[in-house]
């Protein structure tokens, strides 16, 4: 589990292929003392496990499901990465609860100035809106937003200036692929919705317990 409060940005100076598996060999600032073999740290939102590291490299690895979902297939050697690794219970909630199971790839539609921040507008498969809501949270490249305006398979989110200096975010440009992973809890909720037929109201999320 991860909160989408990127904790630094990484470079990737390798990439292998182990059969259908791809391999990436990441370098961070993380302190190679605290890693663990088999634990998950999120790589631009999807959630990848360490295999092996050294001294200031560690390694994951992206089955093939993962590489058709998310952007992984595109990464070049060089290119920069948010990374997360997994939240400690018994920490501060920042950001919101993400898993880092990619939903879909968005597309950059534009980014634009507003203020200090920068307007950022997604275009996605309209077959996920029913997990999209206006001041709802979404990950973007594993960072947690809050979406502003949505329209059907469009919304758009602002990054301050904070989130553009500890994030890749700032690097997007239009046209751009990214990873989505659409809210937990409203996914939770589709999903019993829709297995029982019914429609949302505030009657049923209160009988729900929320």
């Amino acid at each position: 589990m991860f909160t989408g409060l990127i904790e630094t940005i990484g470079t990737l100076p390798s990439i292998s292929a182990k059969n259908d598996y791809k391999v990436f060999q990441i370098q961070s600032s993380f302190p190679v003392s605290e890693l663990e073999l088999g634990e998950s740290i999120a790589i631009d939102g999807a959630c990848l496990t360490v295999t092996s590291y050294d001294n200031i490299i560690f390694t994951v690895e992206a089955s093939l499901e993962t590489a058709e979902r998310t952007i992984i297939a595109q990464y070049k050697t060089g290119q920069f990465l948010n990374l997360e690794r997994a939240m400690r219970l018994g920490g501060r909630m920042g950001g919101h609860m993400v898993s880092g199971h990619i939903d879909c790839r968005g597309k950059i539609k534009s980014i634009l100035p507003v203020g200090n921040s920068l307007e950022i507008n997604v275009t996605y498969d309209p077959s996920f809106d029913n997990l999209v809501i206006e001041k709802g949270s979404i990950a973007i490249n594993g960072v947690s937003l809050t979406i502003n305006k949505i329209s059907s398979g469009n919304l758009s989110v602002n990054i301050i200036p904070h989130t553009e200096q500890k994030t890749t975010l700032s690097k997007l440009k239009q046209n751009d692929l990214i990873n989505l992973e659409f809210d937990m809890v409203g996914k939770y909720i589709a999903k019993a919705l829709q297995k029982e037929n019914k429609s949302l109201t505030i009657d049923k999320l209160l009988e729900s317990g929320w």
